[in-house]
């Protein structure tokens, strides 16, 4: 039966049973389409056919019995956003874990588990736990004290499935994976157009709240964030650089540690506060100096701003290159994968060869 898997091609789609009935030139009424999702209808081939078009799916998408499920789903939104928009990025991203996951199965691929450090989760009652939870992070994977240079991949590496979406009122989600016969995974999904130094503090705080178990009248979230600044900027390395006690920084200053540790400035504000360097007096000051050069609003731009495409997960399309080369998928299918017209592709493929 076709119930899941259509119900979650149409919301990733962004369409009601309406829509996806008029995007089949009413081939079908929405309510035939609803008996399909319902399970209680099966459509005959051409409807098919025509429903994996409108979906932009194959019809063996639509016809597998594999199911996978999030849990415990935490959304970085804005106010605003709606629950239709959750929905239908829940959609989208079960939608593209499926793609991924069929793809290492055509590789042979063991799909890489998630890594949980050794050490987590770490039992977080205060703000100094979150700390120490970053640090022991840091060394159940042997990271050292070195600034990350992709922290996207280092994820993947670890097990975690990172996902760059095209989103309006959310940032991003995490998740845990569920899958039949399979331990649970791990997702994150960014948004693609977000720049690099917000893209790396989302994708830390989202491995804080998977490394720690937050614990009494803690806020999550400020745990969270505590874990993020401490994870991609170590206090040793940080106090090494500027000193443990200081009246003052300057702009200057601030941008260099932002070109090392790949931060934006006001995190590195945050991140000397916390740990003592500045006072709430000295905070203060350089908060007024982003608020009067616009920096705090979008489109944020402070100086030696990173592009977005800089800290982007990139296995998923080096996985769809490498079993096109191998012959196990054609050119068509691995356009549809990467979500590009095959025109689009061959001018990708050509960048490569060249």
């Amino acid at each position: 039966m076709i119930g899941h898997r259509l119900k979650i091609a149409r919301a990733a789609a962004g369409l009601s049973l309406r829509g996806l009935a008029d995007a089949m030139a009413g081939l079908v009424t929405a309510q035939a389409i609803g008996k399909y999702e319902r399970d209680e209808d099966m459509p005959g081939s051409r409807v098919l056919i025509a429903l994996a078009e409108a979906l932009g799916v194959t019809e063996d998408y639509l016809l597998s019995e594999d199911e996978i499920a999030l849990e415990g789903v935490d959304f970085r939104k804005k106010a605003r956003s709606s629950a239709r928009e959750e929905a239908a990025l829940e959609a989208q991203t079960i939608h593209m874990l499926e793609r991924y996951l069929a793809l290492e199965d055509l590789l042979q691929l063991r799909s890489v588990d998630w890594e949980q450090p050794r050490s987590a989760p770490h039992p977080v009652a205060d703000l100094r736990d979150a700390e120490d939870a970053a640090r022991s992070v840091r060394e159940d994977w042997g990271l050292g004290n070195d600034p990350i240079p992709n922290l996207a991949e280092l994820l993947e590496e670890r097990g975690v499935k990172v996902m760059s979406l095209d989103l309006d009122d959310i940032d991003g989600l995490a998740a845990r994976v569920r899958r039949r016969g399979r331990d649970a995974a791990r997702v994150i999904v960014i948004k693609r157009s977000t720049w690099s130094e917000r893209k790396r503090f989302n994708l830390a705080h989202e491995l804080g709240h998977m490394c720690m178990n937050v614990t009494g009248k803690l806020d999550e979230e400020k745990a969270a964030h505590r874990f993020a600044g401490a994870f991609l900027m170590p206090a040793d390395v940080l106090r090494a650089e500027v000193g443990a006690s200081r009246s003052s920084l300057s702009l200057g200053e601030l941008v260099a540690l932002k070109e090392r540790f790949g931060v934006s400035i006001q995190a590195l504000a945050f991140r000397c506060k916390d740990l003592g360097i500045i006072n709430q007096a000295a905070f203060g000051r350089l908060f007024a100096v982003f608020t009067e050069r616009g920096w705090r609003r979008a489109p944020y731009a402070e100086p030696a701003t990173m592009k977005p495409e800089l800290e982007e997960p990139r296995r998923f399309e080096r996985l769809c290159y490498r079993a096109l080369a191998e012959g196990v998928i054609g050119e068509s299918r691995a356009a549809e994968l990467l979500g590009i017209t095959a025109r689009e592709l061959d001018a990708r493929l050509d960048q490569v060869a060249a």
